[in-house]
Parts: C-alpha cells; sequence; structure tokens
C-alpha cells in the first residue's frame, strides 16, 4: 500500500521545494535560496502557515515591494548562473500583478524564478473577494492570468493533488537549458487551506544537475566546416557563455584559433578584461574595436546570446555580404535566427566539441593582430572618456573613478538607462559573473533590487549599485530591505536630474526637450531632492560628493562601513561616449511641422538602408 503524508496544499509545496536540490562544485545544495513574500489575505494564511513550518530549512524574506522582491530572485538566480533559485509569494490582486513586470525580466533574460501569488476562491462561494478582478465574460479568468504570456509555464492550483504533475512539470522547466524561465502557480485561497493524502515518495530528495547538450553530427560538421574557410571570424558571447560555465572553454577556443572575442551585455565578463582576445562590447553600445570587426567579419560565432537589436546594430552591423552566422545554443528558437547555422548544444561542450574537430585551424594572423591593434587603439579613447575632469561629471567619468577607487576585483551591477551603454563599453570586468546588467528588459527600478539577489549569491564579494536618480525615485524601497538584511550593498547614485538617457533620444532623433528632465516638464515647483537624507531616513550611510575625487575617497571609506552606503554625485545630463557604438532603429516621424524632425527622418532613412533583414 502507498505510504502517504496528509498536509494542506501549500504544506506540501513548501516541503516538496525543500526537498529539490543541486550540485554546486561537488557539493549538494538546496536549489532553493528562499523565498521572498509580502503577505496579505490571500496568502497568510495559506503559503505563510506553510513557510513557518519550514523556515529552518527554506528562509523566508520580507521585502518592501513586490516588484522588488522578484527582481532580488532574479539576480540571485542570475549570479548563480541558473544553478539556484528563489521563489516569490503574495496575496491576489495589486500584490500579484507588482510582480508580472519582474516575470517579464526572468522571461526575457531566460531566468528561472517561481512565481506563487495567491488567487480567487477555487468554489467561488464567496466571488467577489477582496481584490478579486470580475471578467464580465470569463468566470474562469482572475488577475493572474496576466502572468500566462510572460511565464514559460503557468498553472493554477483548484484541487490539491493538481500540485504534484504542476510542480513536477515547474522543475522541469526551471531547470532546462533550452526551457528556463519564470514559472507561475497561481494558488487559489481555499485550496492553499485544504488537506490531500501525497504520496511519500512526492516529497524524495531529488538531484538536479545540469543538462550538456551535444551538437548533432551534421550540424556540427557544417559549423566546422564553415569555420575552416573563415578569414575574418568573430565570437559573440552572449549570457549563455556565462551560465553554461563556459568561460574556460571560451577563452581556450579563441586562444587555440585566433579568434577575437565581443561580448554582449549579458555576455560581458564571459572573459576576463585582460585576456588579449576579448574586444570587448559589441553593436549600439560597443567598442570601435569589437564593431569593426563585426562590420567585416565573414563568420560570425554567436554563442549563447538571443541577437537582441542593440547587439546587431539593428541588425545593420554585419556588412560583408558573404557573411555566414552559427548560432550555438541550447534554444532552437535563438540558434535559427536570421538564417543562422544552427548548433544546438550547451555552450561549454560545443565549444569544446567544435574546437576539437576544427584541429589546428586558425583565423589568418593579420586578422587578429589588427584585432589586437584595435583594441588597443580603443583603450585610448575609452580612457579619455573616464578620464577625471573638474567639470559636472559625465556617467562615463563616474564609472572610472569607481573603477580606480575600488578595482576590478569587484561585483558590478546596473540597469536601464545610459550607464548601461557607458558600462558595457567602458567597465573593466575581472571574473565571470562580476558584471551584472539587466539589459534585455531594460526595466528602471531592477538596480537596487537586484544588488541584494547579487549579494546574496556572492557574500563574499563588494557589489556596487550603480543607479539614476530616475531609477532610484521608482523603487527606492529595497535600500531599507538591504539594511534590515544586513546585505550590505555599496550604491553610486549619478543624479542628473531627470532621464538623461531619453533626453539625448529625443534630441538625436529631432525631438523638442519635453518631460524628461525635470526642469523641461510640467511642474510648478522644481523639486530639489535630498537624495542622501532620504538613504539615511531608510538606515544607510549617506553622503553628498561634489567631486570625483571625493568620489573616489568615499568609495574607499565605504568598503570599511558595516552597511548599505548610498554615494550621491550631480552628472551632466548631456553627455555620452561618442567613440564605439553603433546605429539603433528608433523611428522618427515621417510628417512634422518641425524641421529638426524632418532633419532626423532623412538621416534615419539613410540608415535604414544598412539593415540586412533576413539576409
Amino acid at each position: 500500500m502507498t505510504k502517504t503524508i496528509r498536509l494542506t496544499m501549500t504544506q506540501a509545496l513548501a516541503r516538496f521545494l525543500t526537498r529539490q536540490m543541486t550540485l554546486i562544485d561537488g557539493r549538494k545544495e538546496p536549489i532553493f535560496a528562499g523565498v521572498w513574500a509580502i503577505f496579505g489575505h490571500g496568502n497568510v494564511a495559506g503559503m505563510g502557515e506553510a513557510l513557518y513550518g519550514v523556515k529552518d530549512e527554506l528562509p523566508t524574506y520580507r521585502a518592501h515591494n513586490e516588484q522588488a522582491m522578484a527582481h532580488a530572485a532574479i539576480a540571485f538566480a542570475k549570479t548563480t548562473r541558473r544553478r539556484r533559485m528563489m521563489a516569490c509569494t503574495t496575496s491576489i490582486g495589486p500584490g500579484a500583478l507588482n510582480m508580472v513586470t519582474a516575470a517579464a525580466v526572468a522571461h526575457v533574460d531566460r531566468l528561472p524564478v517561481l512565481f506563487l501569488p495567491g488567487d480567487i476562491f477555487a468554489n467561488r462561494k464567496p466571488d467577489p473577494v477582496l481584490q478579486q478582478i470580475e471578467n464580465f465574460g470569463d468566470g474562469t479568468a482572475s488577475a493572474n492570468d496576466c502572468f500566462k504570456p510572460v511565464s514559460r509555464y503557468f498553472d493554477r492550483i483548484q484541487r490539491p493533488e493538481q500540485l504534484i504533475p504542476a510542480l513536477l512539470r515547474a522543475m522541469q522547466v526551471l531547470t532546462d537549458p533550452a526551457e528556463c524561465g519564470p514559472v507561475t502557480l497561481a494558488l487559489c485561497q481555499d485550496v492553499q487551506a485544504e488537506a490531500y493524502d501525497y504520496p511519500a515518495s512526492f516529497f524524495a530528495e531529488k538531484v538536479w544537475t545540469q543538462r550538456r547538450a551535444r551538437p548533432d553530427e551534421n550540424e556540427l560538421a557544417r559549423a566546422v566546416a564553415t569555420l575552416r574557410e573563415a578569414k575574418k571570424p568573430v565570437i559573440i558571447a552572449g549570457g549563455g557563455v556565462l551560465y553554461s560555465e563556459a568561460s574556460a572553454a571560451l577563452a581556450g577556443f579563441a586562444e587555440r584559433h585566433g579568434i577575437p572575442v565581443a561580448e554582449t551585455q549579458g555576455g560581458k565578463s564571459s572573459l576576463p578584461f585582460l585576456n588579449p582576445l576579448n574586444m570587448g562590447a559589441i553593436g549600439v553600445t560597443g567598442t570601435s574595436a569589437a564593431n569593426h570587426l563585426a562590420e567585416e567579419a565573414d563568420v560570425i560565432l554567436a554563442v549563447g546570446t538571443r541577437l537582441q537589436d542593440f547587439t546587431t546594430g539593428s541588425w545593420a552591423l554585419f556588412k560583408n555580404p558573404g557573411k555566414t552566422l552559427i548560432g550555438l545554443n541550447t534554444q532552437v528558437f535563438d540558434a535559427t535566427k536570421h538564417q543562422a547555422l544552427p548548433l544546438i548544444a550547451d555552450a561549454r561542450t560545443g565549444l569544446e566539441e567544435l574546437s576539437a574537430d576544427l584541429g589546428s585551424y586558425k583565423a589568418d594572423a593579420q586578422w587578429t593582430k589588427s584585432a589586437k591593434d584595435g583594441f588597443k587603439a580603443w583603450m585610448k579613447e575609452a580612457e579619455a572618456a573616464t578620464a577625471a575632469s573638474n567639470a559636472l561629471p559625465s556617467d562615463a567619468q563616474v564609472v572610472g573613478a569607481v573603477q580606480r577607487a575600488l578595482g576590478r576585483d569587484i561585483s558590478v551591477l546596473c540597469a536601464a538607462g545610459g550607464l548601461p551603454g557607458e558600462m558595457h563599453k567602458l567597465w573593466q570586468a575581472s571574473t565571470p559573473s562580476s558584471y551584472h546588467l539587466e539589459y534585455g528588459f531594460s526595466c528602471m527600478g531592477y538596480e537596487i533590487a537586484g544588488g541584494i539577489g547579487m549579494k546574496l549569491a556572492q557574500p563574499e564579494r563588494d557589489v556596487v549599485v550603480m543607479v539614476g536618480d530616475g531609477s532610484y525615485l521608482m523603487l527606492n524601497s529595497e535600500v531599507a530591505t538591504s539594511v534590515m538584511l544586513g546585505v550590505k550593498l555599496t550604491i553610486v547614485l549619478l543624479d542628473n536630474r531627470g532621464y538623461g538617457c531619453i533626453t539625448r533620444l529625443q534630441k538625436a532623433t529631432g525631438g523638442a526637450r519635453f518631460n524628461n528632465l525635470l526642469v523641461d516638464s510640467v511642474h510648478e515647483t522644481l523639486p530639489e531632492i535630498d537624495f542622501a537624507a532620504h538613504a539615511r531616513s531608510m538606515g544607510a550611510i549617506a553622503e553628498k560628493v561634489s567631486s570625483l575625487a571625493d568620489l573616489e575617497a568615499a568609495l574607499v571609506k565605504a568598503k570599511g562601513n558595516a552597511r548599505t552606503t548610498v554615494i550621491v554625485i550631480d552628472t551632466d545630463p548631456w553627455i555620452s561616449t561618442d567613440a564605439g557604438g553603433h546605429w539603433w532603429d528608433v523611428a522618427v516621424p515621417e510628417v512634422s511641422a518641425r524641421k529638426e524632425v524632418e532633419a532626423a527622418r532623412k538621416k534615419y532613412e539613410t540608415a535604414l538602408k544598412q539593415q540586412r533583414i533576413g539576409d
């Protein structure tokens, strides 16, 4: 007779999570590092009681904003290279919907997070309950249906026994390199409290290991033949290189075959900055060294990248008419973009087998030499952009000051706005996963919460969060969370008094200054926000500095502080690094009463001719 254990649905869920394990460097560890929870009437009685029962095995973390706690979970998963993950639980209604933006971040960035929002009553007896959204034409709909397009797997638990297949499917998705992304299990309030006789085998310990798919023989042979004919090959390293822990394999491949490497935002830190074949960033926010090579390349080996428009210069970057693209990726969807030759495989395994079959092949020596020379020339431009001055500093100069003060052996995190472009071009990353940019969904407000997740995953490293005033004002509550949890961050807050990045884009597309900088928006009083005082009110150590020299000194002092430190510096909203980079397709109006827009449209139409869609 099958042995059973009588538990509520949420007790069974919590117990199941504690039994899921993974291997990290040969050590067995829980795959779920904890649960982020903000309780409400839709989850406090059921999920809250269940989590209390396993609190010694599965920590529950309290945050101040549902979106923010999900960002922390996402950053944790990214920093651990998808080896470990976290869950997030909320009440129904606004608490649940606050996580949808974060679910989209996880979906775009291919990162595992388990979302556990409360849901309406399955029995519908008390309908409509508090925070229930009633759909006049669909009695089955709830607010949680919004998670469907941004979840890799979605299920609504309307009977306690449904949890068994739902959790098994959830784990398959969360741990699969190709399918990996967010999973949402909507938990009906009444069902959370209902008991069921679960089979004891459901709670047996399970160890999930990384699946390393080997390439198909025919695809491998075609990729090898293509590369052997290449005179000017280039590698694009995407986030999949880091997720696969393929940095050593990438370095060995590049060095053995003399092929330069360019990095996407997600792939930056795949190779150390000092590796002589690392050409740095590619695309719209790329270095001149990487982009010149991409323009001439006859073979592009795209490893673990989804080839976002910032990477490809809106598909205008690769100008060689005879070029061939090889997509080395676990996901067919990504590997076959733009008529690429697919090589469906794990990044590390794929590079190793590709290298073995290439044998003694090396790229043309002059191509490799010109790549290295190009990077030396780029470094002179980068040094000029980051050099200190006495004027109101640019974002790039602040990046340089942080690097000078703290060196390369730190972890740095950033997200949306102008900073990611400067960071991508100019930051000198050291070890894999020490550079963390959320630029897949480019989500403002990710930074501070993401810093918490990064620090939880790398407690031994100093974590520096770079954030603009716009993002800070959107989601700063997690400064208090970091203090409360004892998770020390160093936050560098660049205040350009508005949305400087979009102001520059507005100008570049012919638009008038309007509604981006505070001075250009409709208001009765222009605010003078004391960010340092605000951060101190949430428990952080904080100060405002008036120069780059003072910033460097404050950063050095912050290393000795016991808790989160916020350092504020005023910056110029108009300056960005012109060197490097590439055109980006942002549509300009065909018709306008303004001459500036008409002029920008003419430039835009000229640039469009460089796009090679489907070629």
